[in-house]
């Protein structure tokens, strides 16, 4: 004779508990939100000129600081679109905690985010959270001034290479995106889909002067290369711009300067242990 539990699901009308009950004390996130509301709280001035009074014809739409931590909680965990970040903010408390959305808080129109979005982008709200962001690391010391290093990365366009036609309509009708044995080039081709997206490949060799290149900055440069190379790597990685879901210089941008700025708190937050744990 065996016994099993009974297997029931009673749930309760009503809880006492909060969101930040079911949030553990040591997850990575509260820091972090931490950092980020901290930061919002400067950016007040800017959002408020962003929406037009409903006295005046606007229209209630997202909280400006609600829709920022959304746009970082989808780079934090590798959410390709604004329509999966909704579906998992509709059942993931530690999601809602994060955003500022109660348990009974109706979750976004995928579509009104990507609007709410574009507002974001007209007046350079992300640019002006990451400044922020930057600022705080300075004042906590985390900065350092010793040196400065440039580098760069290829991202791949939401543009496909079969979107490259001639410039001066001269594509062969029906010929299906075919290029095969056709030069082509950024002077005579461009994107159907996405207008600035062009055609790069990575040069294997450098183009640092050998006299520049034996210098003992140059050398000093290239061991530091590796800390903004692991940035790039997690962008990639895990901030998904390795190839971009949006068109356009602004919206890569926009999507650039988010991912670096989540970057940099994961960092902050690093940081920010290990100087508590050596006190």
């Amino acid at each position: 004779m065996t016994f099993t539990g009974t297997d029931t699901f009673t749930e309760s009308p009503f809880t006492l508990h909060r969101l930040e009950d079911f949030v553990p004390a040591d997850h990575p996130l509260r820091v972090i939100r931490q950092m980020v509301n901290e930061a919002l709280a400067k950016m007040d001035a800017l959002f408020a000129g962003m929406y037009e009074a409903p006295s005046k014809g606007g229209r209630p739409s997202i909280a400006p600081g609600k829709l920022l931590r959304a746009m970082l909680l989808q780079v934090f965990y590798s959410i390709r679109s604004e329509r999966q970040l909704m579906e998992q903010v509709q059942y993931n408390l530690l999601y809602r905690w994060f955003i500022g959305l109660a348990m009974e808080d109706a979750v976004w129109v995928p579509t009104v985010l990507t609007k709410n979005r574009e507002r974001l982008l007209a007046h350079d709200a992300v640019i002006e959270l990451f400044n922020h962001v930057v600022q705080s690391a300075d004042e906590h010391g985390w900065l350092s001034g010793e040196h400065f290093s440039v580098d760069g990365t290829l991202i791949q366009a939401w543009a496909g290479h079969k979107s490259f036609v001639r410039k001066d309509g001269s594509d062969e009708p029906g010929s299906g995106g075919s290029f095969k044995g056709q030069p082509r080039s950024n002077e005579t081709h461009e994107s159907s889909t996405d207008a600035d997206a062009r055609l790069y490949r990575k040069g294997r060799r450098s183009a640092v002067p050998d006299a520049i290149a034996q210098s003992e900055g140059y050398a000093v440069s290239q061991q530091k290369r590796k800390l903004i190379e692991q940035g790039f790597g997690w962008a990639k990685t895990v901030g998904g711009i390795r190839q971009v879901m949006v068109r356009g210089l602004e919206r890569v941008d926009q999507m650039f300067v988010l991912t670096m700025a989540a970057y940099n708190l994961t960092r902050m937050r690093t940081l920010g242990q290990i100087r508590l744990q050596g006190q």
